[in-house]
């Protein structure tokens, strides 16, 4: 019964060249967009180098007190994270890092401005960053305090020509420090990983040790994504439990251990949803992709409109023959959808030529957007999705032709 649905819609689609070509171009300007947004959305969401393992990362990056009166917010600082993320159950590895700063590279007379972060030695068990020279700083560099940094190939062009720096030295805001490592450069999209320069946290002083507050994040690795939820219960078990340094300003402690899509959902609602936050960010995508298809939607509900008066015979010759109005919704369906994944498959060669573009001119430094087969995925789900959704109504509408009138070329 499907093949031959199939095999019909696509000689009826053959049949009215125009009709196909102008619905065609509409559909893939519009999956075009949505295909280019959804790729750029899993370059930021997805696993990939050298966040490989991101589907079991959690990230603790605020910690807010609650008062009567006052509301604080900050990175956490080492205090709350000894008390809160060390030996967590179904934890494989824990890594401390700073936020990003901002350092003044000199070499001679080139001064450079760059991004840099202070990371534990973890840091790059639990990132799959591939060295090109070198290899990251070990434990005995962070506790003794060693002034050494890894690089990105970006840097290493920029201060040394290319050539090899491993051994090298670098001056870091007056300091002189020794490469050790270079890897490739890395895109800012991946907020765990990104930066140009990565030197040694250090051992904490007596006051860190104590801290509630400081500029530090913290990730775990989960063991397997199925002992998230556990861990994430045992962080905020311990939280609660954590001592507020000024009870008579603040009453309350909150913060989280989050997964990637909760944290920026955290951020872009501004934690007014808690725990929400995460199913009000997918609500608000679908809502904008919805509103995105609507008018091409409403345009190829028009065409398909008219299409169904040239088709009025035909209609009415099914029905008198006693076609049934699910056979003929269903095979209006078909159509509309074979048409749209057609143009499915026009949009996906759109938005890779729109994302080779994009690269091309760096439209996000270090960034590579590729469209892989999940992409390709999402894209064909899409594109079925919207031709059920433009295609319902006049198949219900040509289902209500009356034979008579329809075999007399009669209007809906």
């Amino acid at each position: 019964m499907l093949k031959n649905s199939l095999k019909l819609a696509l000689k009826v689609l053959a049949r009215r060249k125009v009709f196909t070509a102008i619905s065609l171009v509409g559909i893939a300007m519009t999956l075009s967009v949505l295909m280019a947004a959804t790729a750029i959305l899993d370059n930021v969401l997805a696993p990939r180098v050298p966040e490989s393992r991101l589907d079991r990362i959690l990230a603790v990056g605020f910690v807010r007190m609650h008062g009567p009166e006052n509301t604080e917010r900050s990175n956490p600082g080492r205090g709350f994270l000894d008390k809160t993320i060390r030996n967590l159950p179904g934890v494989e590895r824990t890594a401390t890092y700073s936020e990003i700063q901002s350092a003044v590279v000199y070499d001679g007379a080139l001064r450079v401005e760059l991004p840099y972060r202070r990371a534990d030695a973890e840091y790059w068990k639990i990132l799959d960053y591939r060295f090109l020279e070198g290899g990251p700083f070990s434990g005995a560099d962070e506790a003794a305090n060693r002034s050494v940094v890894v690089i990105t190939e970006d840097v290493r062009k920029k201060l040394f020509g290319g050539n090899a720096a491993v051994g090298k030295m670098i001056d870091i805001g007056g300091e002189p420090h020794r490469v050790v490592g270079v890897v490739p450069t890395v895109p800012f999209t991946q907020t765990i990983a990104y930066s140009s320069l990565w030197v040694p946290l250090g051992p904490p002083t007596d006051e860190e040790k104590k801290a509630t507050f400081g500029n530090l994040i913290a990730i775990v690795l989960a063991k397997s994504t199925a002992d998230i939820p556990m861990i994430q219960r045992e962080f905020n078990t311990r939280v609660s439990h954590v001592p507020i340094d000024d009870p008579k300003t603040f009453k309350e402690i909150r913060s989280a251990l989050d997964t990637t899509f909760e944290g920026i959902a955290r951020d872009l609602t501004d934690d007014k949803f808690g725990e929400r936050g995460p199913t009000v960010l997918r609500i608000g995508f679908l809502a904008l992709a919805l509103l995105f298809m609507t008018l091409p939607a409403l345009n190829l509900v028009t065409l398909n409109l008219s299409r169904i008066l040239e088709r009025a015979s035909e209609v009415g010759v099914r029905k008198a023959f006693g076609a049934p109005r699910r056979m003929l919704i269903g095979q209006f369906v078909v159509e509309n959808v074979v048409l749209t994944v057609l143009g499915g498959a026009a949009a996906f060669v759109l938005a890779f030529l729109l994302l080779s573009i994009f690269d091309a001119v760096d439209f996000l430094p270090g960034a590579h957007f590729d469209l892989n087969l999940r992409v390709f995925a999402w894209g064909m789900l899409i594109a079925a999705f919207f031709g059920v959704f433009s295609g319902i109504y006049p198949a219900w509408k040509m289902s209500r032709l009356d034979p008579v009138n329809a075999l007399r070329g009669g209007a809906l």
